[in-house]
C-alpha cells in the first residue's frame, strides 16, 4: 500500500507539473481515497482559456508522465471538442476544462466531500 502511495504522489505531482509547463489555471486536487464507492483516489481539475489551450495542458500532462515514469492514460475522452477533456489514470483521473465547462458541471461541488488541496500558481 505504501509503494502505491508514493507511486500516486509522485504521478499527481508529474502531472502538476505538465499542467504548470503550459500554464493551466485554477489547479485543484481533490482526494476521494475517504469517500465510499469512487472509482479512483484522486481527481486533478484545472481548466484552460481555449480549445487550443485544454488541448496543450493534456499533450504536456501526457508528456511529461511519459517521459519521467514511462507510463501512460489507461483512457482519453473528450479531446475532439476540447471543451472538457478526461484522462484517466486509473488511481488518479485529471479533468481539464474550459472556464464555462467547468462552471456549468461543478465537479467540485458534487464530490464536496472530497478533502481538496488548492495549488497556487505562480503565473
Amino acid at each position: 500500500m505504501a509503494k502505491e502511495n508514493i507511486n500516486a504522489d509522485l504521478l499527481i505531482s508529474t502531472i502538476l507539473s505538465g499542467i504548470e509547463d503550459v500554464k493551466g489555471k485554477d489547479i485543484n486536487i481533490l482526494d476521494l481515497r475517504e469517500i465510499e464507492n469512487t472509482v479512483c483516489d484522486y481527481f486533478i481539475v484545472c481548466e484552460g482559456t481555449s480549445n487550443t489551450q485544454v488541448n496543450a495542458i493534456v499533450n504536456a500532462v501526457q508528456k511529461k508522465v511519459s517521459k519521467e515514469l514511462k507510463d501512460k492514460p489507461w483512457h482519453i475522452e473528450g479531446q475532439d471538442n476540447a471543451e472538457w477533456v478526461l484522462m484517466d489514470y486509473v488511481n488518479v483521473v485529471v479533468h481539464v476544462f474550459q472556464k464555462q465547462i467547468r462552471e456549468y458541471y461543478d465537479i467540485e461541488s458534487l464530490w464536496g466531500d472530497a478533502k481538496t488541496t488548492i495549488i497556487e500558481t505562480n503565473y
